[in-house]
């Protein structure tokens, strides 16, 4: 598979959301998506993101965009976060990671010397004809819900 690039059409997907129903990607067709892959619920930086993302919701939906997070947490799980921090948007339960695989976040990560697959922290922005409009690879939390918001704006 291609790496996506900006201009990419967005690879569409169904996932079961943290209610435990699916989504299907192209079913928000027409909206800008903030399409974001995280490692693992309650883990101190995707709590930081998470709660970013939350605190620029109405900011994010004044732009009229839809924020789904996607890690490889079971439903439950991600419910639970969900809850948790109050969280005003969707969370995907991506258990077998095929969401993260068409997006190329699926990788090798390295720890303490052992190596592993897992989700690098990347973040997609659709635009509302389905192509990929901004693409923020190995994100650092702090900062990254403003330049987000930064891409959001560029979109018409």
């Amino acid at each position: 598979m291609s790496e996506l690039k900006v201009g990419s059409l967005a690879p569409d997907f169904t996932a079961l959301t943290d209610a435990g129903e699916k989504l299907t990607l192209s079913s928000l067709k027409g909206r800008k998506v903030v399409l974001y892959f995280y490692p693992k619920a309650g883990t101190p930086g995707c709590t930081t993101e998470a709660c970013s993302f939350r605190e620029e919701m109405p900011r994010i939906e004044a732009a009229d965009a839809t924020v789904l997070g996607a890690s490889p947490d079971p439903v439950n799980r991600v419910s639970k976060f969900r809850q948790k921090f109050n969280l005003p948007f969707t969370l995907l339960a991506d258990e077998d990671h095929s969401v993260a695989e068409k997006y190329g976040v699926w990788v090798e990560k390295s720890n303490y010397g052992k190596t592993y697959m897992g989700v690098e922290r990347t973040t997609f922005v659709i635009a509302p004809d389905g192509s990929i409009a901004s693409i923020f690879r190995k994100v650092k939390v702090n900062g990254h819900t403003e330049d987000v918001l930064a891409a959001l704006q560029k979109i018409s």
